[in-house]
């Protein structure tokens, strides 16, 4: 690699953290904040891990701290693979790239760049571009993960608490950062419909795992709305808000199950370390994690290096080329990422995949000169907006989904955000269409109530009255009549627009990563004339969270030891906690409103509340349904009433 800083951004250990507790020294990574030797100074190691995406980084991790020898590679000079996060000039030879067909799974790439470097001034490191934006539950295994690992230390987080939804053109933010019991906002809402949204929200929080099941269980494969209608009689408003901005689902006819589920997910993880239910790494997800658990396995023996690529493998001799001329014998494995795939596999892959089902998912990022505070909770720098199938006027099949971040979360500049949409219309020329059209309307929303002349169209029925009883205006998520009919005549300015498809062999509804099998998921493919050395890995998912991945994680780590039982399966304490001791303040109550090094919910508390929360909590909440056998055995189920604060991990989410 070229040991360069000039373009790329500075790297974890190298800012300077707001957090406590940061450790004093964040280990360096080969070929990023330290240079790595030119050729690999190895023999032999267990397992070859090729591609640094989050899902190969923690597997590096979990197998590292099991004494297992790992060599981990990738063929670019950067870390994080298919979820790296990128900068604009990163990104402009990544859509070469992709065009050139050197980078499989991704298809389509464009970037704009209006007015040209000239006429558009900017600084290229001052952006970071995920290529899979995600959010994060504070019910969630990865959280788990991150906390029981110490990788946390190596992060930042912001809490999300805003949700959006886009009906009647109109946007509508009906969802609240306060509590379970006040979540919903909407004032034009009847007290007999908040009476029915509340004993939904009893339903999914508080009833016993009896009651649920045999309430759910005429329904578990109807579409979610019959349900919500007949059991709850809620309208299709708040039918849309759970299933489409709550539950975060992408089609119209979702099973009760599968939707329940999802909107259990929500609302199980709010106010469970603060008034939020989400939130993000400062500075870019994936990529920003998959550094995290890199370091973590570097410090438990992982060798790193980045641009080299594998160009021979001999299973019967285990003896693996590379373009550096080195080789060393693999004892065990070889994991490969599918966009880190050799020629000399090409066909393998291709046979390994033939009966697989591809799903696409169509993106486009757009960085504005706006930071859409409008659009956030105050203290936070982040927004959710969702478009429902069939509220555009393409007509969409699918939501659309959008995550907004502006300068607060480290991506871009002050004064600027940048918005990452996605869909999973399989129709690659309608998904553009569907994607383009919610830029459309949130682009006339924003400028709304920023226009000069909007005085002179307003009247009483555009005010609203605050808490203190002081008439505001309504921003763009409450418009009046008269705004809704304003069409603004300037447009908002764009730094950037970067437009791709990514490819995945994961359902959109992650049902065969939950329950994979030889037949549905690549991990557990027998790849041919490779006498069971070699590993193919899943691309990430059309998710908008990080559900699924430990789960995909883990099954890559059973078919490598055969069990995973042990993974991270270790005592991370000792001088980690020492340091704890040494430098965090006093633990709070359990309920704190938030952890220490997550902006935004309120006032900081510890993350060593966060750790002995993480501790005092085991077991997973399993208040599901997973089999029509264990629906007539209910009466062994278990009838606590006791809400559960575990995280929500696969045995919760498996459908």
């Amino acid at each position: 690699m070229n040991y360069s800083r000039t373009e790329r951004r500075k790297s974890m250990a190298e800012r300077r953290t707001s957090t406590s507790y940061t450790p004093p020294v964040i280990p360096h990574l080969a070929g990023l904040e330290k240079p790595q030797d030119q050729y690999l100074k190895m023999d032999n190691c267990d397992v070859l891990i090729i591609g640094t995406s989050l899902q190969e980084s923690i597997l590096a991790a979990a197998l590292s701290w099991q004494n297992t020898s790992v060599l981990h590679i990738d063929s670019r000079p950067y870390y994080g693979d298919s979820t790296s996060t990128l900068t604009i000039e990163q990104l402009k030879k990544w859509c070469a790239e992709v065009n050139q067909g050197k980078i499989p799974h991704f298809q389509d790439a464009q970037i704009y760049i209006p007015g040209g470097k000239l006429n558009n001034q900017f600084r290229s490191k001052d952006y970071g571009i995920d290529l899979t934006p995600k959010i994060m539950f504070c019910q969630s295994d990865l959280l788990s993960l991150l906390v029981k690992s110490r990788v946390y230390r190596y992060l930042e987080f912001q809490s999300l608490s805003n949700f959006h939804v886009f009906e009647n053109d109109d946007f509508q933010q009906k969802i609240n950062s306060t509590s379970k019991e006040d979540i919903f906002i909407d004032k034009s809402l009847s007290l007999l419909t908040k009476r029915y949204l509340m004993k939904f929200l009893k339903f999914i929080l508080l009833d016993s795992k009896a009651e649920y099941k045999q309430k759910v269980k005429p329904y578990k494969d109807k579409p979610i709305q019959i349900f919500l209608r007949e059991q709850f009689k809620l309208e299709d408003p708040q039918i849309n808000e759970l299933v489409y901005s709550i539950g975060l689902s992408y089609k119209e006819q979702i099973s009760t199950k599968e939707a329940l589920i999802k909107i259990k997910r929500f609302l199980s993880s709010f106010d469970v370390y603060g008034k939020f239910p989400c939130m993000v790494s400062k500075y870019g997800g994936p990529g920003e994690l998959a550094q995290g658990f890199c370091r973590s396995a570097a410090v438990a023996g992982t060798t790193y290096k980045l641009n080299t690529t594998l160009v021979d493998f001999d299973p019967v001799t285990k003896i693996a080329h590379f373009d550096d001329n080195s080789q060393i014998k693999i004892n065990e494995k070889v994991v490969i990422a599918p966009t880190q795939l050799p020629k000399f596999l090409q066909s393998s892959y291709n046979q390994a995949v033939e009966n697989l089902q591809p799903h696409y998912v169509t993106r486009l990022v757009t960085i504005v000169r706006r930071d859409c505070k409008e659009w956030m909770s105050a203290n936070e720098s982040l927004a959710i907006v969702v478009f429902p199938p069939h509220s555009l006027p393409t007509n969409n099949e699918y939501s659309v989904q959008v995550v907004i971040q502006n300068g607060g979360t480290g991506l871009c500049p002050e004064g600027q955000s940048i918005w990452f949409s996605q869909t999973v219309e399989q129709d690659l020329n309608r998904a553009k269409s569907d994607l383009e059209s919610a830029y459309s309307k949130m682009e006339e929303s924003l400028l709304r109530e920023s226009s000069d002349n909007i005085d002179e169209i307003l009247d009483e029925t555009d005010f609203v009255v605050n808490a203190q009883g002081t008439p505001v205006l309504a921003n763009s998520f409450k418009l009046g009549s008269h705004l809704q009919s304003f069409v603004p005549k300037e447009t908002v300015e764009v730094v950037c627009k970067l437009g791709y498809v990514e490819k995945t062999y994961v359902a959109s509804d992650l049902s065969n990563v939950f329950k994979p099998t030889s037949d549905n998921n690549i991990v557990l493919k027998d790849i041919p004339d490779a006498k069971n050395q070699i590993i193919f890995t899943n691309s990430p998912s059309s998710e908008l969270s990080y559900d699924g991945i430990i789960t995909d994680v883990k099954s890559i780590y059973q078919k490598i030891t055969g069990t995973a039982d042990d993974f991270f399966d270790v005592d991370f304490e000792d001088e980690e906690d020492e340091y704890d001791i040494n430098n965090q303040p006093p633990i709070p109550p359990k309920r704190a409103s938030v952890i220490g090094g997550i902006v935004g919910g309120g006032s900081g508390t510890s993350l060593a509340a966060l750790r002995e929360q993480h501790n005092d909590n085991d077991q997973v909440h399993e208040n599901v349904i997973d089999s029509d056998d264990e629906m007539d055995d209910v009466q062994n189920s278990g009838d606590s009433n006791e809400s559960s604060d575990e995280p929500f991990g696969a045995e919760t989410m498996e459908l």
